[in-house]
């Protein structure tokens, strides 16, 4: 007999599950349009050279390829990868915003503002949080290079956050010229340097030793060297901007302030890299993207030079948030500037910073955590069920449930005559909160028995009054 569990790694959404998700999506929604992001859709399936050379050597592994179909496929003569494989799943949301601005140039704005909330997949190994088919919610900005776009950016994300109640959430943030500038200083060949940020990327995973570790494996360093990088990398570099207007005289031109036990100036992290151009450069962005946001994030915003973000696209500012409280620790968003990436799909190149949150991620904390509003976890899926009394009944039963929907009600018609007791029973079982009865009796007065399944009290009313007796109560 075939197993009826879904393939491993997906998973079916029974109805409360999507009202939950569907109560999230609707805030980052929300929260997306009001700064000005348009929605946008692409197909799930990408031709398989638009996905692979843009994740990285680890990200190409993980792309779900299709096989190709009918007399294209020759599993006999077959050589090589390109020879089975034409078609891949998409693997996020990026690449394929790309290949449309690429594609449709001439008919987008100047500055194109979208959001994408779509499936997407990868052939990871599932855990904890962790899905081979999932959604993203996107939003990037195309068109800028001004710091202006990640602040905007951020900004929204951290109204996300707040909405859904992620009051311990933190937005870290970097610059991949921050990054090159500690490879330069640490001396790594610039052939070694994507192995090093693929391993620096898995700090959060598998910690300084693994990291350690795989730097030594992947020959970037040898054992001690590799220690005083991932030591190098990990200064806790966290940093709060003040704009100059909130502090006070005596304290004028200070820009940082003491997070835990350290206290780091953003200054003393560029003497750091004043051998590298591109180091200064990074550190110019992210001490310009705090004076933009000063103190409206409430603490949310750090600092953190070990953020790799594992993605190859990279190229400017990345973002991260993360979790570290309670049973989950780990991203449940990020993304960053990838000026280099819509170049490859054409001749011209085009700025562009965009973010991701992981929306799956994002349901199990709060599921763990009871961060739903009770009238969603308690949802229900109609205000009211109008019973069936008999087979001669059921026109006018019919007819009460369309009266009551053109009044603003969820109504729900059980679908047979049966027991009324059977038909309470049901009601019941699926938490719906009032009953309508349509008997005999009720029929040949004009009238509505109207049950409250909470209570238990029984009231007739006038056919024309139930809706109102109804809403009043449920809204």
């Amino acid at each position: 007999m075939a197993s009826t569990n879904p393939a491993r790694g997906m998973r079916d959404f029974l109805p409360a599950d999507v009202r939950k998700r569907n109560y999230v999506i609707n805030i980052i929604k929300e929260v997306y349009e009001s700064y000005g992001f348009e929605p946008l859709e692409t197909p799930a399936v990408e031709n398989i050279e638009t996905l692979l050379g843009k994740y990285g050597e680890e990200g190409n592994q993980l792309v779900f390829k299709i096989l190709k179909r009918g007399e294209k496929l020759d599993l006999e003569n077959a050589t090589k990868e390109s020879d089975l494989s034409d078609l891949a799943l998409r693997y996020d949301l990026t690449v394929p915003l790309a290949r449309v601005v690429a594609n449709n140039k001439n008919e987008l704005p100047k500055f194109f503002k979208r959001y994408q909330i779509q499936p997407v997949w990868r052939a990871d190994r599932p855990a904890r949080g962790r899905f081979r088919e999932f959604y993203q919610c996107d939003v990037d900005a195309i068109g800028s290079s001004s710091m202006v776009v990640e602040a905007e950016l951020i900004s929204a994300v951290d109204e996300i956050l707040s909405r859904l109640g992620f009051q311990d959430a933190a937005i870290l943030v970097n610059h991949r010229d921050i990054l090159k500038g500690l490879l330069d200083i640490a001396l790594i060949a610039e052939e070694k340097q994507a192995d090093a940020l693929v391993a620096l990327d898995k700090l959060d995973k598998i910690g300084p030793k693994g990291v350690a570790e795989e730097l030594i494996s992947r020959k970037v360093f040898d054992l001690d060297d590799a220690n005083n990088f991932v030591d190098l990398v990990r200064r806790d570099v966290r940093i709060q901007v003040f704009p100059v207007s909130d502090v006070p005289q005596s304290e004028e031109g200070r820009r940082t302030q003491e997070h835990g036990n350290e206290l780091f100036l953003i200054e003393k992290f560029r003497d750091l890299l004043t051998s590298s151009p591109a180091g200064l450069r990074g550190a110019e962005g992210i001490a310009e993207l705090f004076d933009l946001l000063g103190l409206r994030l409430n603490n949310r915003l750090s600092f953190h030079p070990s953020l790799a973000r594992g993605l190859s696209y990279y190229t400017g500012t990345i973002i991260e948030v993360g979790l570290d409280a309670g049973d989950f620790k780990g991203s449940i968003g990020g993304g960053g500037r990838y000026d280099g990436l819509i170049g490859m799909f054409g001749k011209e190149q085009i700025p562009a910073c965009g973010f991701s949150l992981g929306l799956e991620r994002i349901l199990v904390v709060m599921e763990e955590r009871g961060m739903f509003p009770a009238e969603i976890a308690e949802s229900t899926p109609a205000d009211v069920m109008v019973t069936i009394w008999n087979e001669e009944s059921i026109a006018d039963s019919l007819k009460l449930a369309s009266d009551l929907r053109k009044q603003g009600l969820r109504v729900t018609v059980y679908p047979e005559a049966d027991k009324l007791g059977k038909q309470f029973k049901y009601a019941d079982s699926i938490n719906v909160p009032f009953v309508c009865v349509l008997g005999d009796e009720e029929r040949a007065s004009g009238n509505v028995k109207l049950k409250n399944m909470t209570s238990g009290d029984e009231q007739k009313l006038p056919i024309e009054e139930i809706g109102d007796a109804i809403r009043n109560q449920v809204h």
